[in-house]
């Protein structure tokens, strides 16, 4: 098997400079999403490292204010999501991908979910996991649990205190969490309900049966409202679980993308 590298590099895109890294050589183009305060890098090693080169071109991206996409500082206007869907498909085209797959985690499942129904004709394949198209009161519990980040574990801390320092980190989090918050208010704590019957494209849902951080409902309630979409649950997944358990993830993800 050929290895090939990973680059990493720049291109302005809604005009923002958004850091994004590619990989492999294949004809099908994937997209990986990351989560909050997410990038590349901190998200998606074990993807950017062992996907198949020759099946896939696989790219990951920091979105606005994430990672290395900064400047802009990271905000949570109420459209934070739809802003993200349209500079994650925008970057897709500045590259020439004509079409592509969206492999979309935790927030960045959400912004695939939207992307992938605004834009129908751009979008090959859905993978979505640790994802959710509403915000009830036990999630802005949840959330709220993490909002302190000097309270959470090292492992998970260090790799992102390292990326941004302490002081962005802790606001970042502090305003992620004051930013999904609001949708709780919104009638059904709707974020993009509304938009899952729109998506059309093969769409796969994985869900860790351990997440803490992301009721199993939520995977269910999107398997429900898109149609002919294939629900996997992992008994010991947690939200991590494509890092955990990459391996499994991996192939999964794969044959369902083949």
């Amino acid at each position: 098997i050929s290895y090939t590298s990973i680059t990493s590099a720049k291109i302005q895109v809604n005009g923002v400079h958004l850091h994004y890294q590619q990989t492999g050589e294949g004809s099908h183009a994937v997209l990986l999403l990351p989560g909050m305060l997410g990038s590349g890098q901190t998200d998606f090693g074990p993807q950017l490292k062992s996907m198949n080169k020759q099946l896939f071109t696989v790219v990951a991206w920091d979105p606005r204010g994430y990672g290395k996409s900064i400047p802009p500082s990271r905000d949570f206007p109420p459209d934070f999501f739809e802003r993200d869907a349209k500079d994650a498909v925008d970057l897709m085209q500045a590259l020439k991908f004509k079409k592509f797959s969206l492999l979309g985690w935790s927030d960045g499942g959400i912004t695939a979910l939207i992307a992938a129904a605004k834009y129908p004709n751009l979008i090959h394949k859905l993978v979505v996991w640790g994802a959710n198209a509403s915000v009830t009161q036990e999630d802005v519990r949840i959330y709220n649990g993490i909002r302190d980040v000097s309270k959470w574990s090292e492992k998970v801390k260090k790799p992102l205190e390292e990326l941004y320092g302490h002081k962005y980190f802790a606001e970042t989090c502090e305003a992620w969490v004051d930013g999904i918050s609001h949708f709780a208010e919104n009638s059904d704590g709707n974020i993009c309900q509304q938009l899952l019957p729109d998506i059309k494209c093969p769409t796969f849902i994985i869900h860790g049966e351990k997440d803490p951080l992301v009721p199993q409902a939520h995977a269910e309630y999107i398997h429900k409202h898109i149609k002919g979409s294939r629900l996997l649950l992992m008994p010991e997944g947690k939200h991590n679980l494509h890092l955990r358990f990459a391996k499994d993830f991996n192939r999964e993800v794969e044959n369902f993308l083949h």
